[in-house]
Parts: structure tokens; sequence; C-alpha cells
């Protein structure tokens, strides 16, 4: 490939990368047959499905900007840096959710990795009322095995602390997740956008001085507690599935920070797909057939979550952090440490969880669960209940303290007229 970046195009992708060995070892060393088709429709990337007469790769590849502002908004290719290496260290972390990576070209900002074209993204599936087999397990266990083994908790100091000043460097992702999460959603910011019908909501919650004080914290633990390499991005658009398989893709956003930062994006993203389902599903019996089964994932979801925790505190407890020569090698249980770090990380899981709850609905990048709604006064609806959730969430994440609480409190704003 040519030394200077050039973005690739479906007609100039495979003489491109045709001598690239890693990738025709894959798929195919003749060219000519391979079949392009770009599918991203993300907010960032390129995306193309590359199919050879040995196999499919997927070809991704970061460009200069932010692909659904424009190059208004310059946004730096090592981005691309990060995920791969993101990408390789939650495959040892976890291996066989993220998908394979089989080369990476720094220059040209560019990975190619296993092809998953045959699994959804969750989202969509979501909105579609389709059920994932094993979706709470995979993804509980997931996220237990990225904060503990990328913690201090389970690495060896000097590798963790390596690794921290790595993901430290990706500066602009992070600035996104900083103004776009954090702030944005709570003063006028320019790029923000909502659903007209929503201003007296959003009014009540800028209004809030407590509520916002509350979300800083939350940003100020973001930018400051270098606890364990996070996704960053824990969607419903960055988990793919299949009826009883589940794949995470996208951890461009990666970075050292908060234990509970990716749980709590993600039941984050399951909440709003709950409150969105009225305008989804077909009558009332099939939405709250489908609402109790977003509950239960989760349910499930945070209970993997600790019992994966947990046994890895058993049996991988190896780093700095509450080591076993002042705990089990004494005769002394670690239970109590144990269980005051999990309430430590729960706490950060509501705080997130109602924070993206509102940057969704409020701040640029908004969630199809909500914005393929066409009848806007329901949409609002909807949204406000999400919203006014999200409130609860950051003002008393101390008292929620467990997944059935928080259960019932999206019941009891399912059922809430606020607008």
């Amino acid at each position: 490939m040519t030394e200077k970046y050039l973005a690739l195009s479906s007609k100039d992708l495979p003489k491109r990368l045709s001598k690239v060995s890693a990738i025709t070892d894959e798929i195919g060393s003749n060219y000519s047959d391979w079949r392009v088709n770009e599918v991203g429709d993300g907010n960032l990337n390129l995306v193309f499905i590359v199919e050879g007469t040995k196999g499919t790769l997927v070809i991704k590849q970061a460009l200069p900007y932010v692909r659904i502002v424009g190059d208004s908004w310059p946004l730096t290719l090592d981005r691309a840096f990060f995920e791969y290496n993101a990408l390789i260290r939650q495959e040892k972390r976890d291996q066989g959710v993220a998908p394979s990576v089989f080369h990476f070209d720094r220059k040209q900002a560019l990975i190619a990795m296993e092809c998953l074209d045959d699994h959804e993204i969750l989202r969509g599936m979501l909105i579609e009322g389709k059920k994932v087999e094993g979706l709470a397990n995979v993804i509980g266990k997931h996220c237990a095995r990225l904060a503990f083994k990328g913690s201090d908790l389970h690495m060896e100091t000097k590798n963790k602390k390596e690794d921290v000043c790595l993901f430290q460097k990706n500066v602009e992702l992070m600035a996104i997740t900083e103004s776009l999460v954090f702030t944005d959603p709570y003063f006028e910011a320019e790029m923000n956008n909502h659903t007209e019908e929503l201003s007296s909501v959003i009014k009540t919650l800028r209004d809030d001085v407590i509520m916002k004080s509350r979300a800083q914290n939350m940003l100020r633990k973001f930018t400051s507690n270098a606890e364990t390499m996070c996704h960053g991005d824990l969607h419903s658009g960055s988990i793919m599935c299949t009826k009883n398989k589940v794949r995470v893709i996208d951890p461009e956003f990666a970075f050292y920070g908060p234990m509970g930062f990716d749980l709590g994006m993600n039941i984050a993203n399951y909440l709003m797909a709950y409150f969105s389902q009225p305008a989804h599903r077909k009558n009332p019996s099939e939405t709250i057939d489908y609402q109790t089964w977003i509950l239960q994932i989760i349910d499930g979801t945070v209970e993997a979550f600790e019992e994966e925790f947990r046994n890895l505190w058993k049996t991988e407890r190896s780093g700095i952090l509450y080591p076993k020569c002042l705990f089990e090698d004494q005769g002394h249980t670690s239970d109590h440490a144990l269980q005051s770090l999990l309430n430590s990380i729960w706490e950060d899981v509501v705080t997130v969880c109602g924070i993206e709850m509102h940057r969704r609905c409020l701040s640029l990048a908004h969630n199809a669960d909500f914005e393929s709604i066409e009848d806007f006064s329901l949409r609002a609806k909807l949204e406000a209940r999400n919203l006014f959730m999200g409130r609860e969430l950051i003002l008393n994440f101390e008292s929620i303290k467990t997944v059935k609480e928080l259960s019932t409190l999206a019941k009891k704003f399912n059922t809430q007229d606020i607008l």
C-alpha cells in the first residue's frame, strides 16, 4: 500500500490490499475475484466486507474527521491504533468475544478483522423485538473480565502502568466522551439536538444543580480513576448477535477508567430499548412480554458480572491490590474488601447509566431506539420517562443498592406520563 494515507473506496480496495499477505491468506490472492461491499453506517469510520474465494474479512478504516459531522470536525487517525490495541487485549482477557484481528496498518489507519456477517447489530434486534439466548451471561462476564484483568487486581504493576500511558494518549476520543456524554446534555452545546416537545423536561434537568454536580463528579472519576481498560462505548450498537451468539465490536474509545463504566453504559442502552418498546410492538401484550425480557437481561447481566468478578477475585487476584498476603495467607477472609469494591463499582454503574440515558436523547449521537419513532409526540413521551429515570439514578446512586431496585424503578417510570 501507499505510504501516504488515502481513504479506501469499494473500487480501489482490492488492488490496494492485494499485496498484504495476512489478508490474501484469509480470502485468496486473486483480488479480481474479491467482492467488496461498503457497510459502514456508523459515526466515524469506513467499513467494508470483502469476500474472496477462501473466505471473508471486514476492513475498517478510520477517516480523518467525524463522519456524521463532516470535515469541519477533524479527528486523529490514531484512533485505529487504539482500537487495534484494545482488540488484542480484549481477546487475551475474554477469548472469542471480540473479533479476531488479522492485519493492522497504522499509516492507513486500517484494521482487517474477522467478519461477523451472520450476526446482527443488537440495537436493531431490540427494536425488532428479537431475543438473544445467552446475551446477559456473555456481556456480564465480558465486562467483569475486562474490569478485573485490566486492573491492578490482576496485572503486573509495570504492565498496567505502561498500558495506562498508552491509552491515555487516546486524547481526542476521550475528549468526545468528556463533552458529549458528561457535559453537553446539560447546557446549550452547539451540536446538541433533541425532540422539540422535550423542552420543559430539559429545563428541569438543566436547572438541577445537584444532579449536574453529581454528573461532573462522575466525569472527575472518568478523567482521573485509571482503574482498568474500558471498552469505552459499550452500547447496543457495539454488540453483534445471532439467536445464540454474542460478540463485542468497535472499542476505538478504549481508555483506562472506572471499572463500572462499561456496565453502566450497557445497562443504559438496554433501558432505552425498554422505554422505547411501546412504539415498536404491535400491542400491549407484546410490549409487556418484551419489556419483561429486557429487564431480565439487565438483571442477568449484573448477576453474571458479579458472579464472574467474585470468581476472578478467588482465582486470578495476583496484582498489587488486595494481595493475598494481607488476607488469605494470614488466615483472614477478604470478603469484606471484595464486597466494598463491588459496592463502589455498582455506584459508578448506576451513575454512568443515568448520564448515558441523558446524553443519548440530548447530545449529538442519538439512539435509533427513539430516533426511529416517527410520531414525535409519542417519542417525546417515551424519552421523557427515560430522562427522568436517568435523573433519578444520578441523584440517588447511593440508595439504589441492587439491580432489582433498578428494575423496579424502570417499571415505575414506565407508567408515568411526564408529558
